[in-house]
């Protein structure tokens, strides 16, 4: 599909005592001609109560080759995504409540393997919302499970038999945030777009404030807006115990349902698409029209930052990239700019005004207050083709630019200035600008206007902004050609290996004491009970490093095969398969027993096979 044209002319650009800068026209004397008012306004009262924009680390394993960043490039990447009037200056941190299995791109280590096991040390979740927190005290913090460790379903696949168990687990991980971490967790959804169990939700929270918990709040139910927004309006004790109605990429419209509850309602997922400027135009779009179309106060976009091999699923559909440890090299896209216009300019506990929608030509807007006399306005014109997330599909409907007038009545009639903050999207020249601050207007009675070019966004705004910025990381380079590591660490800052990522299973730093020889310090396969999943996990454990473009390689390897006589390890190159698909990845493969045979195959089928033959052997 094209992209829309320029559609009717507006009429002339009449900007008397205009700020002009790349097409862009601001006037605050006289009104443009043939533009269109907005009335913004909150003499009949405030609409909905603004909850923040949020980034998601994990579901799965997104952030895994952040830790590994060498200083100062890992602070400045996360100055980028979590510090005040820098950057993406976000207000809600979502990560995964690791369960030891594939949900994505890699699998995240769970708090309590077994039942008599709790370590809340394991994974780096713990340690990215501890950083989130140093640069925003007042950050929101989420926490989501996506599986869970085997012993919880008593050897079914199913979290809710035992709903008791389950309960006690993801109270236990918010209670160890606190108690370990001094992380205070604000919200907790149930099981990601998976099925829920009223049950469950409302043992859920006896549990939780039986632990003194009862400030956490719950979020329901990760997937779609129905069926749970009609549990919630025919259970009562149901619509006790949520407290948000959560969707995931539900395209800017929440349903009739939904509404009718009254709760908040929440974008709990969002985005997951490819960070170039069609991604940026994506985020742009949604952050206005999810409350414009849908009455959503918060959206929290998957994922925080695409800190993973960009050959595994979903590569680079973060606000941001890192994903070269080795290197330093990450890069600043367009998302977080985008990002920048909403969150640098408001705060959780702002008020949308009423007076917010359409364009009359394409676009939206939304006007938020503090209720001190601060408004903050965003304006976003994104274009059909230069707008499309990944999900769902983007029905057509056409931009055309346009000539604006706003016009501040209330409480904000007295306001004399108002700062401006510009970007805009070149999809022909390639010369994109981002975050610009204009020269500030000076109102006349409270009325500006605007000329909108297609693809723009605009904040004006009573608040300060910053546009962040560090010197360019190092260059781009591939994974090192050579590359070792012997697991020679006495306290490892993290539970995992650098620039291993698990694919199914865990691997993680182990010290064998027992060991007689030089093989003391190991990397050491840790989940014996197959978790209760949420992708498609291998049958076997899994664990990936390198470059994908790697084709003659040599690869050695020392193994410790712990279970006798049916334990075995393979080694594999020229992988072309990993994440959710891992259990169909190709390659070279190399088998070894501990029986002493061993075999090389194409692909993980000949496992299967073993097995088997070993099943039928023990019959």
């Amino acid at each position: 599909m094209a992209a829309p044209g320029p559609g009717p002319d507006p009429g002339p650009l009449y900007c008397p005592l205009i700020f002009l800068l790349s097409y862009t026209c601001v006037s605050a004397l006289l009104p443009l001609s043939g533009a269109a008012v907005y009335v913004l306004n909150d003499e009949g009262g405030l609409g909905a109560e603004f909850d923040g924009i949020g980034g998601l680390s994990g579901g799965g394993a997104t952030s895994r080759l952040l830790v590994n960043y060498p200083e100062p490039y890992r602070s400045q990447i996360l100055d980028y995504l979590f510090k005040p009037n820098f950057g993406a200056s976000l207000h809600i941190l979502k990560v995964e409540i690791g369960g030891d299995a594939q949900t994505t791109d890699g699998t995240e280590p769970s708090h309590m393997r077994y039942e008599d096991d709790e370590n809340y040390f394991r994974g780096y979740e713990w340690w990215m919302m501890k950083e989130a927190k140093k640069r925003n005290p007042n950050i929101k913090l989420i926490g989501l499970p996506w599986a869970f460790p085997g012993w919880i379903g008593h050897g079914a696949n199913w979290p809710y038999d035992y709903p008791d168990i389950t309960s006690y687990y993801v109270a236990s991980w918010i209670r160890g945030a606190k108690l370990y971490h001094n992380l205070d967790i604000d919200y907790v959804g149930i099981w990601n777009e998976r099925k829920y169990d009223q049950k469950y939700i409302l043992l859920l929270r006896y549990t939780m404030d039986k632990m003194g918990l009862e400030q956490v709040k719950i979020i329901a139910s990760d997937n779609l807006w129905e069926p749970i927004s009609w549990s919630v309006l025919h259970h009562p004790e149901l619509y006790d115990a949520i407290d948000i109605i959560g969707a995931h990429y539900p395209g800017t419209f929440s349903s009739s349902n939904a509404k009718k509850t009254g709760k908040k309602l929440w974008s709990s997922e969002d985005y997951s698409t490819v960070n170039d400027d069609v991604g940026g135009g994506c985020w742009a779009r949604i952050l206005n029209q999810n409350y414009v179309n849908g009455n959503m106060t918060s959206t929290i976009a998957w994922n925080l930052v695409a800190s993973y091999y960009k050959e595994l699923p979903f590569g680079r559909d973060g606000l941001m990239t890192a994903d070269e440890p080795w290197s330093g090299h990450y890069e600043v896209q367009s998302p977080i700019w985008i990002t920048a216009h909403t969150t640098q300019f408001t705060q959780p506990g702002w008020h949308y005004l009423k007076t917010v929608g359409h364009l009359h030509k394409g676009g939206s807007y939304v006007a938020l207050t503090d209720g001190k006399g601060n408004i903050t306005i965003i304006i976003e014109t994104m274009s059909h083709d230069h707008s499309i997330c990944i999900r769902p599909p983007l029905l057509p409907f056409e931009v055309f630019r346009q000539n604006t007038t706003f016009k501040l009545q209330g409480s904000f009639n007295q306001i004399k200035t108002l700062q401006i903050w510009h970007s805009k999207f070149d999809f022909f020249k390639n010369s994109s600008k981002f975050f610009t601050q204009l020269p500030e207007i000076k109102l006349d009675n409270g009325s500006f206007s605007l000329h909108l070019e297609v693809d723009e966004i605009y904040t004006i705004t009573t608040i300060a902004g910053n546009r962040g910025s560090f010197p360019e990381p190092p260059a781009s380079r591939s994974f090192p050609k050579e590359y070792e590591d012997d697991f020679n660490v006495e306290n490892p800052p993290f539970s995992e290996a650098p620039n291993f990522a698990d694919q199914t299973g865990v691997f993680e730093y182990f010290i064998n004491f027992r060991d007689p020889g030089d093989h003391v310090f190991t990397l050491r396969q840790v989940v014996t009970q197959r978790p209760i999943t949420w992708g498609s996990d291998a049958d076997q454990t899994i664990s990936i490093i390198g470059d994908y473009k790697w084709k003659n390689l040599t690869i050695t390897c020392d193994v410790l095969i712990e279970t006798a006589n049916t334990g075995g390890v393979f080694i594999a190159g020229r992988v072309n398969k990993g994440g959710e698909a891992v259990r169909h990845a190709e390659g070279l493969y190399y088998w070894v027993f501990a029986d002493g045979k061993y075999k090389v195959t194409s692909d993980l089928h000949y496992y299967l096979m073993v097995v088997a033959n070993l099943k039928q052997a023990n019959t």
